[in-house]
């Protein structure tokens, strides 16, 4: 305390004598004489002067700064690093698919004789829809079937005699042609007949009745059914080619329907071989249950695709990390002094991929490290800090 008392009368003193009037008197003698060698050794001894106040003032805050309990340190909150399971996703949007969703078209021109569905029933695969009418083709069945049976008759005749060596060959030839081109013909018939009859391709459900009975039909032209089946169901998707290494078959997804209120997992299971040159996008399907067949088709779905994992990834906010002009990133970790009061210290860390506002550390930091949490931003390396947590 002595020594504070001294600091304090020396400066008191310096003061007073600057302000004596032999000194003030001196000086402006000196400007009005224009002696401008007398007023460069004023300045200097008053350069000299100032520099010896600087010296006491820092003498004296230093002193002051030893008994003093109220010590204005910046305030931190920490955080201590740990190893935890980390896991990232890529969020998409997608649309939902079905391989079994198609409109039935005829494939014999007529008049719809008679349809035998209605909407919303469920069919099975073979099942007759309806019936085109024939325009007279199976008569012509029946008529055929009688020539070829007549045909077929004459044709194991002549073959018998000719085993017998009676009748001539060409006379043999002439009849199995005959029996063969019959025979050709009827089933032509019969395969043109059979297009009169719609049958369900798949097993699903009759989702729109689109002609009515009586309404002629042309292939190509008119639209009869759609049938869908609403148990292989799947999502498409268009990927980031940046991520064609980290998503293949099988990766697991979690697909969200937010329309009604579903979620769901499911497995990449099918990725494509081709980038689209236009987005630079590749695309995946993901196979997803449909038990109480609310997932339709073409409805909108998210999705969260698993393309990273660490089991022990050291994690911290990603807003605890700064950026310095050379584009390295740091932390300050802190250094314990006593109970509330710690220095902090610069340190540089490489960082990984981050998600959900946490972002992982490849290098710089080990586990159970404090780092400053809040308040890193006005911060320098060495500063004493004051823990809030």
């Amino acid at each position: 305390m002595k020594n504070i008392s001294i600091l304090f009368i020396s400066f008191f003193l310096f003061i007073s004598c600057d302000k004596t009037p032999e000194n003030r008197q001196s000086l402006e003698t000196l400007i009005t004489n224009k002696d401008e060698k007398g007023i460069r050794a004023k300045k200097a001894s008053v350069l000299k002067s100032y520099d010896s106040i600087s010296n006491v003032l820092a003498t004296i805050e230093n002193a002051l700064s030893t008994f003093s309990s109220d010590k204005n340190l910046p305030l931190v909150s920490t955080f201590i690093v740990k190893e935890n399971n980390f896991k990232h996703y890529v969020t998409l949007q997608g649309d939902v698919a079905t391989k079994q969703n198609i409109i039935i078209f005829p494939e014999y021109a007529g008049t719809l004789q008679r349809v035998y569905v209605t909407e919303g029933q469920r069919v099975v695969k073979g099942q007759l829809l309806a019936i085109i009418d024939d325009g007279g083709l199976r008569q012509q069945v029946a008529q055929l079937e009688t020539q070829v049976q007549l045909a077929k008759t004459t044709f194991e005749r002549q073959k018998r005699l000719w085993k017998e060596k009676i009748g001539s060959e060409i006379q043999f030839l002439q009849t199995k042609t005959n029996y063969q081109a019959q025979t050709s013909a009827l089933n032509h018939l019969k395969k043109r007949l059979s297009k009169t009859r719609v049958t369900a391709p798949f097993s699903g459900i009759i989702d729109d009745v689109i002609s009515e009975q009586g309404q002629v039909v042309a292939p190509g032209q008119s639209m009869l059914f759609r049938i869908v089946n609403l148990s292989n169901m799947y999502v498409k998707a268009d990927v980031p080619e940046s991520y064609l290494n980290s998503i293949k078959k099988g990766t697991t997804a979690n697909v969200q329907f937010l329309s009604i209120g579903k979620e769901v997992f499911g497995k990449v299971r099918q990725v494509s071989n081709v980038i689209n040159p236009n987005n630079r996008t590749f695309r995946i399907e993901i196979a997803v249950p449909n038990k109480d067949k609310k997932i339709k088709p073409n409805l909108i779905a998210n999705l969260e695709i698993l393309d990273y994992q660490n089991d022990n990834a050291l994690l911290v906010p990603t807003d605890v990390i700064q950026e310095n002009a050379k584009g390295e990133k740091f932390v300050f970790i802190v250094k314990p002094i006593k109970e509330n009061e710690a220095t902090v210290v610069k340190t540089i860390i490489t960082t990984g991929i981050s998600y959900n506002n946490l972002i992982e550390i490849t290098n710089g930091l080990n586990t159970n490290t404090t780092i400053v949490k809040e308040g890193a931003i006005t911060l320098r390396d060495g500063l004493t800090v004051k823990i809030i947590d």
